[in-house]
């Protein structure tokens, strides 16, 4: 058992070392500048379901952009909506088509429709799609950051994700962390290394070419943004990051959809996995991908091989209590176990939050406070993971009820 533990920890280490080594690369090298950068035109894509109450402010903040806006065209998919998404979003500018189709839900299949309406009628003339969720507000200079890195090069392009409550209570904290390190310790290492970043959910900008090459968009499973990095990185095209195009977030404070969000979140991750592992196994192999490598070791290992130490430990000790020889656990060991890992995670949460204290808007005291609750939020993922192996998912909305502009958000104490 010590053995089969130790290998299955090794697999664990392999799995995530290089992610620490990532807290470092901000600090030891410096991005290239962008350059001038072109106008580009850009059709914003919002899949929305009942956000009546954050969505108006989300098409505000796209016409109060930094960029012509004769440029900017905004398309809203009022995907089964028993409220007024659809009268809200035309009211302030967006061009709305309504959506009714139970049997497929979720936001891949929203966007898949909202394309194929754009292209029934005739609106194919852009040169890129930015794509948001109806709860999000947009730093002014989102749209012209996003129109730089395409001007560098790159054809699918993140941003970096805020909070717009972080301070609302822990789990929001939270989630305003997790996010805040997927930018600037996952996506900027990753860009400053020269590697393919990975896109999340929202934010993200992809060009003509992209949707063209892909035949449509073609990404329905739970977490359509996961499947999106991984077909792209497949066919040799690295996603960029741009930190200067910042938006912000609506996240959850209530424990019950947070657990429904990660489940899907963890599910979806499963569903990736299992479908692509054997061709980014073969980039990995045979190509040398480390973009893809990393996508893999971001998908699903961890829980899988955590499952099985699980698994494996638990029938041992079935084994071991049947045939006489139980062996109580011992308390201690279990105790300095759960406070290492507690530290380790606290670590990551402090560091973060220290490094991007001046873009956490609270009080300092709550910015301090909520790196004692990141732990927590972590360890989650543990019964989650499981939950979703043997599980049946399905996706569910996410409700939103935080309409800030952009100067609420900032002026938070």
């Amino acid at each position: 058992m010590q053995l089969i533990n130790r290998i299955l920890a090794g697999i664990l280490f392999l799995s995530c070392c290089y992610q620490y080594f990532f807290l470092l690369v901000p600090f030891l090298k410096k991005g290239r500048p962008h350059g001038p950068g072109k106008d580009c035109r850009f059709a914003v894509l919002i899949a929305a379901r009942n956000e009546e109450t954050v969505i108006g402010e989300l098409i505000d903040s796209i016409r109060r952009q930094d960029y012509p806006p004769e440029l900017i065209d905004i398309y809203v998919a009022a995907d089964n909506c028993r409220d007024d998404t659809a009268r809200v979003a035309a009211e302030h500018g967006a061009i709305v088509a309504r959506r009714f189709d139970a049997a497929r839900r979720g936001k891949g299949y929203a966007l898949r429709f909202l394309l194929d309406r754009m292209e029934a009628l005739g609106k194919t003339n852009y040169d890129a799609y930015l794509v948001f969720d109806a709860d999000n507000v947009l730093d002014p200079g989102f749209v012209r950051e996003m129109a730089r890195s395409l001007s560098d090069g790159y054809e699918i392009v993140t941003g970096l994700r805020n909070s717009k409550n972080y301070g609302d209570n822990w789990l929001s904290a939270a989630y305003g962390i997790w996010f805040l390190r997927q930018s600037q310790f996952m996506n900027r290492p990753r860009m400053l290394l020269g590697t393919g970043c990975s896109v999340s959910g929202t934010g993200f900008c992809f060009s003509r070419r992209v949707l063209e090459e892909g035949g449509g968009w073609q990404y329905f499973t739970l977490t359509e943004d996961l499947e999106f990095s991984v077909a792209f990185a497949l066919r040799g095209i690295k996603a960029g990051y741009n930190e200067r195009a910042v938006f912000y977030d609506e996240q959850p404070t209530d424990l019950r959809q947070a657990w429904t969000q990660r489940l899907r979140w963890t599910k979806g991750s499963l569903q990736v996995f299992f479908r692509y592992w054997r061709p980014l196994l073969k980039a990995v192999l045979r190509e040398g991908s480390f973009t893809c490598y990393d996508l893999v070791m971001c998908s699903a290992p961890l829980v899988i091989v955590s499952l099985l130490m699980g698994l494996i430990n638990m029938a041992a000790f079935l084994w071991n209590a049947a045939s006489g020889l139980f062996v109580p656990p011992d308390p201690i060991l279990l105790l300095r176990s759960v406070l290492l890992g507690y530290l380790g995670l606290y670590l990551i949460g402090l560091i973060t939050v220290l490094t991007q204290w001046k873009k956490i808007h609270c009080s300092p005291c709550r910015k301090l406070l909520s790196t004692l609750g990141f732990p927590v939020f972590m360890l989650m993922a543990v019964p989650i993971g499981l939950a979703a192996l043997v599980q049946k998912v399905e996706w569910q909305p996410i409700s939103h009820t935080r309409c800030r502009n952009l100067h609420e958000i900032m002026a938070e104490k």
